[in-house]
């Protein structure tokens, strides 16, 4: 992208202050908890500065759900995600970069991260086959032809699309799995690191390495190790959690990951994590990005966020509730009038409305939870932050 091109987006929806050449995918620390392992940062791409702890609501196929970009921009939102597999296959890659890439595409000017789509594809696992030259499977949420994509083809897709930060292609495995199915995942994740790092050649892009190995952290640090040695990846995604095992488990591997063997000067980007609790935990463990589908997912079946624990709209008891759906929230949807008792009814009629102004207080909720673990961060009381939090009926439920 040319230096013109990000001054001119710079004016439009979501976008923050132009980032000079020199400067772009440059992660700079600005404060380390004393009590936590938890860090606040500044990471500069050519839309903008993304401040760190951050969550990103996701947008696969070009669209927050329920959100319209200048809505995301008026909750706080500083990057977004879209999803690489979705958008390969509607519209596919080339019509949207002859629209301009994602940013003119869904015209949300701020950062974007697009995934590889990897795990998309690896969740129909019945449906792909594996090779060192990639993989090959079957779109079953399209037209159910079989595509192949291997390290070069999901980079020449990702360079198309043109986000900020695109991620390596990888492999996935769910939980449980034997250690010689999660030893193979880390085999081919580096295999295809090396490749991906390779066939990657736009400037104004940043191409994420992925850490994989499941709960053994052995196998963490040898997938790890891979990636340091094979470039020099301006971040890291952390994968293959979330993937049916407890927050316990995953806590286990994931805390010493980033707390001691992580590069301390790289972003850490855990993939697909959305759980407010497990938000505030991870940020304790030196986390800074994150991003699910929960918040907007949730919504859609009457589920919210609140300073009460999880909130179903769905029952009976908010039919004839005068209360704002959180009253401790900032938000639009609860500073806005509307009432539980409308929010429920809403819901119980299948408004869309109900949705989207469900969607809109999730997002916000866990946007300004990172904002606040943030300043708990700079103010050097983190631990507190958690405690606090934990001890909270917020924590409850999730």
């Amino acid at each position: 992208m040319c230096e013109s091109c990000v001054e001119k987006s710079a004016h439009k929806v979501g976008a923050g202050t132009p980032v000079s050449p020199d400067r772009w995918f440059t992660y700079d620390v600005v404060a380390e908890d004393p009590g936590t392992h938890a860090r606040a940062g500044v990471l500069h791409t050519p839309h903008g500065d993304v401040p760190t702890p951050i969550f990103m609501p996701v947008g696969t196929k070009a669209t927050v759900k329920g959100i319209l970009p200048d809505t995301l921009e008026r909750l706080g939102t500083k990057i977004l995600l879209n999803n690489t597999y979705h958008l390969s296959q509607r519209p596919g890659a080339d019509l949207v970069e002859e629209m301009g890439g994602v940013h003119e595409f869904m015209q949300w000017h701020g950062p974007i991260l697009t995934d590889s789509g990897g795990f998309q594809v690896f969740s129909h696992e019945e449906f792909f086959k594996l090779s060192n030259a990639g993989v090959r499977f079957r779109a079953v949420d399209y037209d159910g032809s079989w595509v192949e994509w291997s390290p070069e083809k999901n980079m020449e897709i990702a360079q198309k699309l043109g986000a900020d930060i695109v991620m390596q292609l990888d492999q996935c495995v769910g939980y449980p799995a034997p250690r010689s199915k999660v030893e193979r995942s880390v085999e081919l994740s580096s295999m295809w690191a090396d490749r991906c790092f390779a066939a990657h050649t736009r400037s104004d892009q940043a191409l994420f390495g992925i850490v994989q190995g499941g709960m053994h952290l052995d196998l963490r640090l040898r997938s790890l190790r891979h990636l340091e040695d094979a470039g020099d990846f301006p971040g890291y995604g952390i994968g293959g959690y979330s993937v049916g095992e407890d927050h316990d488990t995953m806590f286990e591997s994931l805390e010493p990951l980033c707390a001691e063997y992580m590069p301390k000067g790289k972003p850490r980007y855990l993939m697909g994590v959305g759980n407010p609790t497990t938000l505030v935990r991870g940020v304790a463990c030196g986390v800074d990005m994150f991003d699910c589908v929960l918040p907007t997912r949730t919504a859609r079946t009457g589920s919210a966020f609140s300073s009460e624990g999880r909130l179903n709209l769905r029952h009976a008891r908010f039919a004839h509730d005068h209360a704002p759906l959180d009253a401790a929230c900032g938000c639009p949807t609860c500073t806005g009038g509307y009432t539980r008792a409308y929010l429920h009814h809403l819901v119980r009629q299948k408004e869309m409305a109900g949705s989207m102004l469900i969607s809109q207080h999730n997002v916000w909720y866990l946007l300004d939870l990172m904002r606040r673990a943030r300043e708990a961060i700079i103010a050097g009381t983190y631990a507190d932050f958690v405690s606090d939090w934990m001890a909270s009926p917020a924590a409850q439920d999730w």
